[in-house]
């Protein structure tokens, strides 16, 4: 449990293991510890287990979120523990990219794996504890059926809990026999005022103002919900908040934020203004969470709305904005195959200048984006990775990150097969190489001139230069091992770890 520094975008390095530092250093790079009171309640808390917490104490629950170093004293009287997760076992991306270029665990897998071992825990749980767990990772427990097993897990909650948590909860405090397995389908999505208000400060000011995606990307998750938007009422009431803890920085959430109060893919320029300065009444600056590269290029060419937001936001407190975007490939035709809607309302046909005019249009209003890339995608051909290549030429100019990510199978393509390194080919490795090179070259800037500015941030700055430093050297290193025997000896490791990997990773 941590708020990255107060940076979004440093929870990536919990992704990785770490890469030229001691785990310490690693861990109080991307995760320090947060502040806590003296029951060891922290002052932030993840936003999803905050809406579990209100909805057990709107129910009349005793309930509370507890920072994974303070369990011990509460498990002595603790009837059920209730654990979330991004990515319990590292299987997600780019987690799973690391664990397999590297070899190695990333730290988030390694840190929950060390947690649920914990002596308090397994002792409680002879005692007669009760373990539910949940999170956008649930899905990954049924491929790790052994650790479900080893911390006995009673059940496991796949999607939105909110109108079956406190029926489950009840159960466990009954002593009842739980289900083993939850899924929360379409049907059993909860209606906004179903959602209760977060009781306790969420990690970053994160605040979610809608729910679902009407773009309906076939490898997202998020397509099987249903769309709904919270009114501006309850979003100021999770606002004030997170103001009322302390906290002068927030995230405003949406798998796409310019939809916020859409209709269909038409944006809503009213609800979108609204809401931004809503948010900046209480936080002094303000981020999102995801957004897509069409959306940018419409809501710009026929609202002018990325400037009118600029406008509202930036001013002696702020002068940029992060955010997390979806670039999936380069190829026109597996766009045509996977997410048809991300291009719209444009013809998927033109993706590579949709692309390019948006990321144009953050570049020239200082909004960087984190741009999402999937390799392995089923029926990738040597073409696509080759418009892929392309596609990064041309965006070279444009300040972003790129951070390549293998293909995991979610969403409606949950029953294909997961890519790992032993079918990585040179073409894979080309776009691997230009994705780091690409980040490397801005994230310098990205992080000295913008991320890291301000008082206080120092040691954080002389540790990120070091790790710069050391990345640069090891990359040059790994482009000449490439180019001779490299690639072939990593497919060689991947096969022999596959095996190791199998019932967590692989479909057969």
């Amino acid at each position: 449990m941590t708020d990255h520094h107060g940076k979004e975008f440093i929870g990536f390095f919990t992704t990785a293991p770490p890469v030229g530092l001691p785990e310490r250093v690693w861990m109080w790079l991307s995760a320090p510890k947060p502040k806590v009171d003296r029951l060891g309640k922290p002052v932030q808390a993840p936003y999803g287990l905050r809406k579990i917490e209100a909805k057990l104490l709107e129910a009349g629950v005793s309930a509370a979120i507890v920072d994974p170093d303070h369990l011990g004293s509460h498990l002595k009287r603790a009837k059920v523990l209730m654990v979330g997760h991004h990515d319990y076992f590292a299987m997600n991306s780019p987690s799973v990219v690391w664990w397999a270029v590297t070899g190695r665990e990333p730290v988030n897998r390694r840190s929950f794996l060390r947690l649920m071992r914990r002596p308090e825990i397994r002792e409680a749980k002879r005692r007669g504890l009760k373990i539910i767990a949940g999170g956008p990772a649930a899905w990954q427990w049924l491929w790790n059926t052994d650790y479900w097993r080893e911390f006995g897990v009673d059940t496991v909650v796949d999607g939105e809990a909110e109108r079956v948590i406190v029926d489950l909860v009840n159960r466990a405090l009954s002593g009842e026999e739980l289900p083993a397995y939850v899924y929360v389908g379409y049907g059993d999505a909860p209606t906004v005022d179903e959602i209760p208000v977060i009781r306790g400060a969420s990690v970053n000011g994160f605040v979610e103002v809608m729910r679902g995606c009407p773009r309906r990307c076939r490898f997202c998750p998020v397509t099987l919900r249903p769309v709904r938007y919270y009114p501006l009422e309850k979003i100021e009431q999770e606002m004030h908040v997170n103001a009322a803890a302390g906290l002068k920085h927030g995230v405003l959430h949406a798998e796409d934020i310019l939809l916020y109060g859409a209709r269909g893919l038409e944006p809503n320029p009213d609800a979108l203004l609204r809401l931004h300065s809503l948010a900046k009444k209480y936080y002094r600056t303000v981020a999102w969470s995801h957004v897509t590269l069409a959306g940018v290029k419409y809501a710009q060419e026929k609202y002018r709305l990325i400037t009118r937001i600029a406008e509202i936001l930036y001013d002696d407190h702020q002068d940029w904005l992060g955010v997390q975007v979806g670039l999936e490939t380069g190829s026109v035709r597996l766009a045509k195959l996977i997410m048809p809607g991300k291009a719209a309302p444009y013809p998927v046909e033109k993706w590579h200048e949709v692309v390019e005019d948006a990321l144009s249009i953050m570049h020239e209003h200082r909004i960087v984006p984190a741009l999402t890339l999937i390799l392995g995608i089923p029926q990738e051909s040597e073409e696509d990775l080759q418009q892929t290549l392309e596609l990064l030429d041309r965006i070279k100019g444009y300040r972003s990150l790129v951070v390549p990510m293998f293909f995991v199978p979610l969403g409606y393509m949950k029953d294909k097969r997961a890519f790992l390194m032993d079918r990585l080919t040179q073409l894979h490795a080309e776009v691997m190489r230009k994705c780091m090179w690409h980040t490397l070259n801005w994230g310098k800037e990205i992080v000295f001139k913008m991320y890291l500015r301000g008082p206080g941030k120092l040691p954080m700055k002389l540790v990120m230069r070091a790790f710069f430093a050391y990345v640069e050297r090891k990359a040059k290193e790994i482009e000449g091992w490439l180019g001779s025997s490299g690639l072939a000896e990593l497919q060689r490791a991947a096969e022999e770890r596959r095996a190791a990997l199998a019932t967590a990773i692989y479909r057969d």
